[in-house]
């Protein structure tokens, strides 16, 4: 019977592990799901707290490293802070919308990063900064959007991996 949560815990973090394409907390989402399961467990510890520090401490990294990049790219182009606050908002809607795209998952994270350069570029113009000053804090928004998101998927991948292997262990 283990081994069958084992395998949905698998199963649900693949899933919490794209959600992250979406700007969704999923690798806190994973961690939740690792802690629901080992409190549902009472008589077997499928991770204990070693195994869930590691992942407490890699998400944060994650978070830190997402958030780092998406505002670095928009303000390390010159980008206003109301612009970057906008390039967050616009990766948001962006990824969402670019789910439609028909290449899969890519289609998602081109569109966070498409979302991102508009709204940065949005954001620049609102606060009365130059078409191609915007443009360029628009490229840097959704630069930083893109590795930004590549990071937390790589973090991501690495606790799904951490938790997978303890489920089965």
């Amino acid at each position: 019977m283990v081994y069958a949560y084992a395998t949905i815990l698998t199963i649900l973090n693949l899933a919490f592990w794209l959600s992250i394409l979406f700007g969704l907390p999923g690798t806190w989402l994973m961690i939740m799901a690792a802690a629901a399961t080992d409190w549902w467990l009472a008589d077997t510890t499928m991770f204990g707290w070693p195994v869930l520090l590691t992942a407490i401490v890699l998400a944060t990294i994650g978070e830190i490293l997402e958030f780092f990049l998406s505002a670095a790219g928009s303000r390390g182009a010159g980008g206003t802070r109301r612009a970057a606050a906008l390039a967050i908002a616009g990766g948001i809607v962006g990824a969402i919308a670019g789910t439609a795209f028909p290449v899969p998952l890519l289609g998602t994270l081109i569109g966070a990063s498409l979302g991102a350069f508009a709204g940065s570029l949005l954001g620049d113009l609102w606060a009365g900064r130059p078409v191609l000053h915007s443009i360029e804090a628009g490229r840097g928004a959704a630069a930083g959007r893109f590795w930004g998101t590549v990071a937390k998927m790589v973090v991501g991948g690495a606790i799904v991996g951490i938790l997978g292997v303890a489920a089965f262990f």
